[in-house]
């Protein structure tokens, strides 16, 4: 996607990026105006905030095919890394502001997520843990456990196959937990835990593996990667909030609960 680059000559250096394309603009009598299809264009005076150009993207005598939708969202990118040179846990995303923004994340070691729907107003900010990603399968999480080596196992290859194991599983395996098998050091998705006991396990393989579990597969899980979030870690944290709202939203500061990741 291309941008409008800024550069502001008060700090000497490249402040924003847009979203807009001005063939030109110009900032006049604390008002800033922009060129675009002939037309001028007075910013900050339209109802809808981030709507660029829309008399001018919907005009159909126009040569070039208009845009479906001359809105975008807007973006905020930033960096966390204090103390760069050791490890930390990144537990939580703070804003202060009028309105939650949704967020993701990304360190030199995992990536996470956190829906605006997860944020909660606390005197003023807007807290949210850090979840996974819906999906991540890294097994290296600690959502991820070991079960145990497949004793027997009934009606392999169909839809609903039965783990069979000659120890008591515990009760940590909960149903919908997505379970996998190491066969010779291969990581295998089966299926979704659908049903349990103390010495059982049911999933469900729709469509069927194309090698069925066989006895003796040691078999793994992973429990929900949202709900099971433990923050992201790494030496440091970029994120990038985003608001898709067409009305005035104001944010003053970012910040994260951070600390020391001990091995």
């Amino acid at each position: 996607m291309k941008y409008t680059l800024t550069y502001n000559k008060n700090v000497e250096g490249w402040t924003s990026f847009f979203s807009y394309h001005p063939e030109m603009m110009v900032g006049m009598n604390g008002a800033f105006y922009s060129f675009k299809g002939g037309e001028l264009y007075k910013h900050n005076t339209n109802v809808n905030r981030n709507t660029f150009y829309q008399d001018w993207w919907d005009r159909v005598d126009f040569p070039i095919v208009p845009s479906p939708n001359a809105f975008e969202p807007s973006k905020v990118t930033s960096v966390f890394n204090k103390e760069p040179l050791t490890i930390k846990n990144f537990k939580t995303i703070a804003t202060y502001g009028n309105s939650p923004w949704s967020c993701s994340v990304i360190t030199d070691l995992s990536t996470g997520e956190i829906d605006s729907s997860y944020f909660v107003e606390k005197e003023g900010n807007w807290f949210a843990y850090i979840r996974s990603l819906s999906g991540d399968d890294n097994l290296k999480l600690r959502s991820a456990q070991g079960v145990g080596s497949v004793d027997t196992v009934d009606d392999p290859g169909t839809a609903t196959t039965v783990l069979n194991f000659t120890f008591n599983i515990g009760t940590i395996v909960s149903i919908g937990d997505l379970a996998y098998r190491n066969d010779a050091g291969t990581i295998e998705f089966i299926g979704a835990i659908t049903a349990f006991t103390n010495t059982s396990i049911t999933i469900n393989n729709t469509p069927p593996l194309a090698n069925a579990v066989s006895n003796g597969d040691y078999i793994l899980y992973i429990k929900n990667s949202v709900a099971e979030s433990y923050g992201a870690r790494g030496y440091y944290m970029q994120y990038e909030l985003e608001n898709g709202s067409k009305d005035r939203v104001e944010l003053f500061s970012v910040k994260s609960n951070v600390f020391k990741s001990y091995p």
